[in-house]
Parts: structure tokens; C-alpha cells; sequence
């Protein structure tokens, strides 16, 4: 077929050519645009790098401006406003002192011009300027020389100020001294809710015969001398208390009814004991009840601590307005028997040979009757030592400048703590412990060998004798002590609010309280009635 002639063939498309030239200039001009841009950004950052530096350090300074700081600053002007304020404040004192009123007003407006400067620095968080603080230094140069010229120098407002720092002192002092006062006050002080309970129970033990005759009947429970059981005492005149170390031990027991506990209180508290114990189930536990005015054989001619007590010369010693006994050795617990009885155990209970003494300010958390299978290494007392502090060394409560406590015994010795000890009464009776306390007691008539107290002489009667203890079974510090670890609290088989912040007193520290509280049964409507109301 034959081709046709060029002036008649059609003519070729040519739009995407033209299309694709536009594109690429329109690329091209936008390349330039943005090298041009990219010029002009490159030029402007070399021309203001220092603006910018500059701004955003100010930003930094803004942001992390500390007053303190600034102040602790050798160059700062709010180191030498704080500088000129402190001197100021002195020479107003010293002012007031030769009765140029109007000086030491000048100089306390100033000094409140000053403070206010300093507080609005802290508060914008911005650094003092010079324009700012010019006219206070200024004024304030001018008082101080104006106080200086009226011969307040350096030597007099070291005199006033050491005179002023002796009065502060002792008013510090006073007031320590007041504030322990006051809080041992509180400390002694018996709660209404704990007297209401006594009083209730009291009635009750009065009125209801068939309690006495429940007592007389398990007075002679062969339980009581049964070696085979688990024996522990306690000697206290508060009956919660007594009851929240009870109902601890006896909930923690894995044998609740191969317990016993043998309780002597006084004659006042002697009837409350009795109603509360005989009306209340403690899981099967046998416990025993005793009157300690019922012990003929406790008496003055046995007893050289029942001789001290019962001194006029003692009672007023401690009790009386003699300034060189400290207010926490005036607690009446010191010379009541009932704190002294521990050292007469073998003789109330001749017939056991094994126990575990309890303070009635302690809370059991674990089962103690593995305490009754410890071997003691011959010794008589199971105590947890509390050397781990200097405090508690022998020299700490001992007078070892007196030649009969120096030569026979060693100041470094460890210190043991009362209120959780398992006693080995056949090892007492054989190295006759009570004689010992005898001797210590009759030895310190003239209180020079210690002040008061039960441990200093245990300390005394039972050395050499003494097995340490794993720390856990017995951890103190919960009366005074606001920040024993968790850990430790929680690990204890034992814990005990020595000290004065007793957890049945509105002073109780907080944190502990309730692992006290647990073990009281509020749903008792006397605990309902006197103690929650």
C-alpha cells in the first residue's frame, strides 16, 4: 500500500511535551527559591548568634534561679542585702537596749525593705538588679555607720550578742526541761477509759459470787505446775494491757491450750483481773490470777527492796524537789513491787523450771513456745542484747567510778533488755540469782551505784549468766522511737512500747498504735463504754 503524500498525513501529537517543559521550570524556580532562602537563614544566624545565646541563657537564669544560692554567692547583691540585714538586726537589739527608739525603728523598716526585696527576687525568679537594691545597701550603709557613730562597734555587739545567745540558751534549756516534765506527767497519768474498766469489773468480781467460787476452783489446777506446758508471767495493775499480751500470745500460739499464763497484780486491780479473765475465752489457755499483798513471805526482813520502798529518805530523794534527779527516774513505777517481782520468780513458782517472762507493754507476733526449746548453754536468762548502739554498754548504767563495780565488772559488757526473757529456773536456784539481787540491792542503800530501775541491777545479778538471744525475738523502741523499719517491726516475735509513749495514751506514736489495738476486743461492752467512748 502506498504511502500518503506529507501534506496529507495527520499531524503528531506534541501536548505532553509541552506539558513536561512547564514542569521542569516550575522545578527549577522553586530550587533557586529555596537556595535563596536557605542563603538569607544561613547569613542571619551568622550575623545574631550572640542574640540568641543571650536569650536563651536568660531563659536558663530565669528558669533555674535558686534565692539560696544567690545568696551563698560571694558577688551577688542578695548575699550582701542578707549580709547587711543580719548586721542590722543585731544593732537594733543593741538600740533598744540604750533606748534609742528611733534608730532601731529606722533600722527594722529597712530591714523589712530588704526582706521584701528579697522575697519578690524569689518569687519571679529573676536575680536582684542593681537599680534594685542601690537604695536599700545604700540607706542601710548609712544606718549602721549612724550606729557605729554612737559607739554600738564590733566589741559591744559581741558582748550583747553572746549575752543574748546565754539567754536563749537557757530559756531552750527550760524549756526541754518543762516539755519532759510535762510529758512524763502524761506518762504516769492512769486514763479515765482504764480506771471506768477497773471499776466495772470491780463491781462485777464484788457482786458476782459465782466468779469467786470459779477462782477458788481452779487455784489448785494441777495445769499450774505442769512442766510439760508452756508457763509464762506477767506482773502488771493494768488489766487491757495484761489482756492485749495475753490475747496476742494465745492468737499467735500453734497450741493455744497447752498455755499458761500466771498474772500477779496489786489489791486494787486484784478483782478486775479476776472478772475479766474468768469471763472471757482465751482459746483454752489456763491462766492463774495472784494478789502480790497476799505474799506474807515478801516482807521487809526477806526483802532489802521492800526496805528501800518503803524509805522516807527514798521516797523524798525521788519524789521530793531535788534538782539532781532526772524527771523520768520520778515515775512511780520505780518503786512499786510489782516491777521488782521478776527477781523473785523461783520463789512464786517453786515447783516450774522453766518461763517466759512478758512486760505488760509488749505485743506477741509469732509463736513463742520454740523460746521453751533454746538451749541456754547453762545459762539462767535468755535475753535479746541491745549493744548495738554505745548507749547500752555496762558503763552506761553503772557508776564505775565506785571501786566495787570497777573491779568486778567490764564497762564494755553488753547490755540485755528486760521484757521478753525465757529464765531457766533450775539454773537460778542453783546460782541463787536472788541472793545476788539481795547483795546488789544492800550495796546501793546509799543510791551511788545506780539511780533507779530494774535492769541496772539484773544487769548486776545476772552477769555471766546471760545467753544472747536472736535479735527478732524481741525488738524495742516502739514508745519512744518514731522510725524503726518496717521490716524489722514486721519480722519480730515480739515488740515492745518501752519508753513513754505508752499505745493505751492519747501520746501513743501512730504508726504503731494499731498493732496493739488489734488485740482488743472493742465488741465487750465495758471496752464499748470506757475505752472507744
Amino acid at each position: 500500500m502506498r504511502r500518503r503524500a506529507t501534506d496529507y498525513r495527520r499531524p503528531v501529537r506534541r501536548r505532553f511535551s509541552h506539558w513536561i517543559c512547564a514542569l521542569l521550570g516550575l522545578f527549577v524556580v522553586a530550587v533557586l527559591v529555596l537556595f535563596v532562602v536557605h542563603h538569607n537563614h544561613n547569613e542571619d544566624r551568622v550575623e545574631h548568634p550572640v542574640h540568641e545565646d543571650d536569650s536563651r541563657m536568660e531563659r536558663v537564669v530565669h528558669e533555674k534561679l535558686n534565692l539560696t544560692e544567690e545568696i551563698l554567692s560571694a558577688t551577688s547583691l542578695s548575699r550582701q542585702l542578707a549580709e547587711q540585714m543580719t548586721l542590722a538586726k543585731a544593732y537594733v537589739v543593741i538600740a533598744k537596749e540604750h533606748n534609742n527608739f528611733h534608730l532601731a525603728w529606722e533600722l527594722s523598716s529597712m530591714i523589712r525593705s530588704c526582706q521584701l526585696l528579697l522575697s519578690k527576687a524569689a518569687m519571679r525568679g529573676k536575680p536582684i538588679t542593681l537599680e534594685e537594691a542601690e537604695p536599700i545597701i545604700s540607706r542601710l550603709s548609712s544606718l549602721i555607720y549612724k550606729a557605729e557613730d554612737a559607739h554600738y562597734d564590733i566589741a559591744t555587739t559581741i558582748v550583747t550578742m553572746k549575752s543574748h545567745i546565754q539567754a536563749l540558751e537557757e530559756r531552750a534549756n527550760a524549756a526541754t526541761v518543762q516539755s519532759t516534765v510535762f510529758g512524763q506527767l502524761v506518762a504516769e497519768a492512769f486514763p479515765k477509759s482504764l480506771h471506768c474498766l477497773i471499776l466495772k469489773l470491780s463491781a462485777d468480781w464484788l457482786k458476782r459470787l459465782p466468779l469467786q467460787d470459779l477462782a477458788n476452783e481452779r487455784r489448785n489446777s494441777p495445769r499450774l505446775v505442769d512442766n510439760n506446758l508452756y508457763h509464762f508471767c506477767l506482773f502488771s495493775d493494768n488489766v487491757l494491757a495484761t489482756s492485749v499480751v495475753i490475747n496476742s500470745t494465745i492468737s499467735n500460739a500453734d497450741h493455744s491450750k497447752q498455755i499458761v499464763f500466771h498474772i500477779i497484780t496489786n489489791g486494787v486491780s486484784y478483782g478486775a483481773m479476776q472478772a475479766w479473765f474468768l469471763s472471757n475465752d482465751f482459746k483454752g489457755a489456763t491462766i492463774e490470777v495472784q494478789n502480790i499483798e497476799e505474799f506474807s513471805w515478801l516482807n521487809v526482813s526477806y526483802a532489802p527492796i521492800l526496805k528501800q520502798l518503803l524509805d522516807v529518805d527514798s521516797r523524798t530523794y525521788y519524789f521530793g524537789e531535788n534538782p539532781d534527779v532526772e524527771p523520768k527516774l520520778r515515775n512511780p513505777k520505780y518503786i512499786s513491787l510489782l516491777n521488782h517481782l521478776r527477781f523473785y520468780i523461783p520463789e512464786i513458782y517453786p515447783q516450774l523450771e522453766k518461763i517466759v517472762f512478758l512486760d505488760d507493754d509488749v505485743v506477741v507476733q509469732k509463736d513463742l513456745t520454740p523460746l521453751f526449746s533454746l538451749d541456754l548453754h547453762g545459762n539462767v536468762n535468755g535475753a535479746v542484747e541491745t549493744c548495738l548502739e554505745a548507749y547500752h554498754r555496762y558503763y552506761k548504767y553503772l557508776n564505775f567510778s565506785n571501786p566495787i563495780i570497777s573491779s568486778k565488772f567490764d564497762p564494755q559488757a553488753c547490755g540485755w533488755a528486760f521484757g521478753m526473757n525465757v529464765f531457766d529456773l533450775i539454773a537460778w536456784r542453783k546460782a541463787n540469782v536472788t541472793a545476788r539481787y539481795h547483795y546488789w540491792q544492800e550495796q546501793n542503800s546509799d543510791k551511788t551505784l545506780w539511780k533507779l530501775g530494774t535492769l541496772p541491777v539484773g544487769l548486776l545479778a545476772f552477769y555471766g549468766l546471760t545467753e544472747p538471744l536472736d535479735r527478732r525475738w524481741h525488738v524495742l523502741g516502739l514508745g519512744y522511737d518514731l522510725n524503726i523499719d518496717n521490716r524489722l517491726i514486721e519480722s519480730a516475735a515480739v515488740i515492745h512500747f518501752n519508753g513513754n509513749m505508752k499505745p493505751w495514751l492519747k501520746l501513743a506514736i501512730g504508726r504503731y498504735k494499731p498493732l496493739w489495738e488489734r488485740y482488743i476486743n472493742l465488741s465487750h461492752p465495758y471496752l464499748q463504754e470506757c475505752v472507744t467512748s
